[in-house]
């Protein structure tokens, strides 16, 4: 894991350094077919005071190739927590400085390298590029996708009512993310690179872990965990 920055940092030093770190995210394909897939999602305790992260690793059963993984089933490899007092306000676009470092504690507890990270966040689909997914795989070095619930920026067409229907989500001319059904008549998931795969694989293995629900599996599992954390 790598150390790129500190994080007490003001206003200013948060937004310049997310456009300076945003420049250094890649859209690279992925090479093989990912069996061990982790699912991170973080909430904040009622009064606000503290944020609990969990982080959980799925493996790949019974798919060789990534058509077959449309098939396949996960098993519960580990699951791991953090819980840590919140040390940045809340600010509109940078709420990563307050969710990263707890993230990133409940991946340092790991004991299996994930090849992948389905993050409950934004990527790319962020104004200034650097969403939580974004910032926690350039930390990790990892391919990161950002599968988030709502739409924090851009613009979209309402996809097809089926599940894997998709549009494209733009900030101007620029595409961004896409916008995702995971479930026939649900509503759809928001989808952005974070890292190190490009938008055709992140549609594909959100779509892929979208066994039952409208989250993808190991998001679900992870979101899970950590609501019983908080209660």
């Amino acid at each position: 894991m790598r150390n790129l920055h500190e994080w007490d940092l003001s206003y200013h030093e948060a937004r310049a350094l997310q456009t300076q770190l945003a420049g250094c995210v890649k859209f690279t394909k992925l090479r093989k077919v990912p069996k061990l897939l982790a699912g991170l999602d973080c909430a904040f305790s009622k009064d606000g005071k503290r944020i609990f992260a969990a982080v959980v690793v799925l493996r790949r059963v019974a798919a060789s190739t990534p058509k077959a993984l449309e098939m396949a089933s996960f098993d519960l490899v580990e699951t791991a927590s953090a819980c840590m007092d919140v040390t940045f306000p809340y600010i509109p676009g940078l709420l990563s400085f307050r969710e990263a470092p707890a993230c990133l504690a409940a991946i340092e507890k790991l004991q299996h390298d994930p090849d992948v990270f389905l993050i409950d966040g934004q990527g790319i689909a962020h104004p200034r590029r650097l969403g939580l997914a974004a910032h926690l795989g350039l930390f990790l070095d990892q391919p990161t996708i950002g599968c988030a619930k709502s739409r924090l920026t851009g613009t979209f067409e309402e996809p097809a009512l089926e599940k894997g229907a998709s549009s494209p989500l733009y900030d101007g001319e620029e595409v961004i993310g896409a916008v995702v059904r995971t479930r026939t008549n649900v509503k759809p998931l928001f989808i952005s690179v974070g890292h190190r795969c490009t938008l055709d694989d992140a549609i594909g293995l959100t779509l892929a872990c979208a066994t039952k629900y409208r989250l993808p599996e190991p998001t679900r599992l992870a979101h899970q965990t950590v609501s019983r954390l908080k209660r």
